[in-house]
């Protein structure tokens, strides 16, 4: 009984492949990666795939048809990684990709006429990057971003949309980056509000002079290379793109208690703020136009809210003070919430009204 069981699965699979073969035949065409237009931190690499590295990197294309098929994989045998998408500007959900697939994605539509997919990354740069080889379908094409102004996105595991989605996994269950949707995080969610683009540079944990539990890295220290890491010696091409806003929101991270493991000292405002105003130096050095934006955090609370929120302040005049003839620095201050996410994090839904609250605020800032 077990080997007719056996033999049956058998037959399953192959069937199954043959169809996913067949399907694969019967398209007129390949668009390779390096014929791609992605948006974001991403690297075309020496194999000619595209690498996905940063949280929401993002790619569109056109065909017609009912399907195509996307072929992904990642750099490691081991582990998993996300991708997200939208059909026709409607969202639809994550998919899970193993780190030892053979098998390419398919994506089935409703109707035969010509379509409009985005994929996203939906985990941060630090889960490793994901590598799109070619996708094939009827007539397809790859298109751009439109022309819009662009926001840059700079923070922690708040803004990569971290412990936020539920769907998959609850809270408890899983690896960490089995909760991550950086799609509905509040930066990409309010920039599709104000039609304008938008890239992610944000790492879980980080903060601007230490991490939530060790003394580094910390965003200043990692911020030029493409994937946030210390040990990586590729830098990331800041004349790729040239922000109108550049939003930063650290801070939750210095003032967090640590782990209750590894040694912390109390939290340094004088390093903080001396780090704080060395970075925006920094960002400024790498857009001498864009409007510097820093927000608070929705996660602090108490005597830490009031901590950075007049840390922030202080680091405004400080900066004002070094670019007098510039565009002074704008600050925004969450309202207190009660993060509804995993580990007292915002979930999708809070990330949500996060980007409602911020709506005004931007809107302002572009006009």
């Amino acid at each position: 009984m077990r080997l007719k069981i056996f033999y049956l699965f058998t037959a399953l699979i192959c069937l199954f492949q043959a169809s996913q073969a067949n399907m694969v035949k019967n398209y007129t065409d390949t668009l390779y990666a390096k014929k791609l237009k992605p948006y974001g931190r991403y690297l075309l690499n020496d194999q000619n795939k595209l690498e996905m590295i940063s949280s929401a990197v993002h790619f569109g294309f056109k065909f017609t048809g009912d399907s195509c098929v996307i072929y992904a994989s990642l750099n490691q045998n081991q582990g998993h990684n996300y991708i997200q998408y939208e059909i026709d500007g409607v969202y639809q959900k994550r998919i899970r990709i193993e780190g030892n697939t053979t098998s390419p994605i398919i994506l089935s539509v409703k109707g035969s006429g010509e379509h409009t997919i985005w994929i996203y990354k939906a985990t941060e740069a630090h889960t490793g990057a994901i590598l799109i080889s070619k996708i094939a379908a009827n007539h397809i094409k790859a298109i751009k971003v439109h022309k819009a102004p662009l926001i840059e996105f700079i923070g922690n595991s708040i803004t990569c949309g971290a412990a936020s989605d539920t769907t998959d996994f609850a809270c408890g269950t899983g690896e960490y980056h089995d909760q991550h949707n950086a799609y509905l995080a509040y930066g990409p969610r309010v920039s599709r509000k104000l039609g304008v683009n938008y890239i992610m540079s944000s790492v879980s944990g980080i903060g601007i002079y230490r991490t939530w539990n060790m003394e580094g890295p910390s965003m200043p220290q990692v911020y030029e290379q493409i994937d946030f890491k210390t040990d990586t010696q590729q830098k990331w091409d800041f004349k790729k793109y040239s922000p109108k806003i550049v939003s930063i929101a650290l801070g939750t991270n210095d003032l967090s208690n640590g782990d209750g493991k590894n040694a912390r000292k109390p939290f340094d405002e004088k390093i903080f703020l001396d780090q704080y105003v060395n970075f925006i130096k920094l960002v400024k050095s790498k857009y001498p136009k864009a409007q510097i934006a820093l927000l608070s955090s929705p996660m602090v609370k108490g005597k830490s809210r009031d901590i950075l929120e007049n840390c922030l302040n202080t680091i405004k005049k400080r900066v004002d003070s070094l670019y007098p003839s510039g565009r002074g620095v704008k600050t925004f201050f969450f309202p207190a919430m009660d993060p509804h996410g995993c580990t007292g994090h915002p979930s999708t839904e809070d990330h949500l009204i996060l980007a409602e609250q911020l709506l005004p605020f931007y809107r302002k800032l572009l006009e």
